[in-house]
Parts: structure tokens; sequence; C-alpha cells
């Protein structure tokens, strides 16, 4: 089940677009989307300073083994890089910032 964006002060259609851009990027390995694995947990925008922060959660599925962890690490690098982009397509005003 998807989890809830965190929507402080954020119209429905920004909603929209953040929902639809976790919808669009998806994990090269399983081709899941990043809303459907829950690697996003909450996006928060800060209207005063343009900024739109996006907590993402990829620490918790890094497998054990050292090869593997290398691995995960690479793709986990793919998925911010293509979620940068998007969320750049998607809000071109504001700065996006992952934490």
């Amino acid at each position: 089940m998807r989890k809830k964006i965190e929507s402080f002060m954020m119209n429905r259609l920004m909603r929209e677009k953040i929902d639809s851009v976790l919808d669009r990027v998806k994990d090269p390995e399983s081709d899941l989307s990043v809303a459907k694995l829950g690697l996003v947990k909450k996006v928060r925008w800060s209207e005063e300073h343009h900024h739109l922060y996006i907590f993402t959660d990829f620490v918790s599925r890094q497998p054990g083994c050292l090869t593997c962890a290398g691995i995960a690490m690479a793709i986990s690098a793919s998925i911010l890089k293509n979620l940068e982009a998007e969320f750049h397509k998607e809000f071109p005003d504001l700065t996006i910032e992952f934490v």
C-alpha cells in the first residue's frame, strides 16, 4: 500500500505532480515504481524558501553482503538521479533537496 505524502500547505495539483513522479521513476531491477517500493518516505514543501524536501530510505534496504551492498548503492544512486531529474521537470522553479 502506498504511503501518504505529507502535504503541509500543498495544493492538490502539487500532490498529484509528486505522486506522478513517484509512479514514473522505476527501480531498474524490478521495474516497480518508487511509490510501490516505498523508497520516498515523505515530501515537504517550503513555500517561503521555494524548496522541496524529499525524504528517502535506501539504507534500510541495503543487503548485508559487501559486494551486494556496492551494487545496491549504484542502483540507489541511479534511482536518485532519475528522481531528481523528474522532480526538476515537474517543479523547475523549486530547489529540490534529498534528505
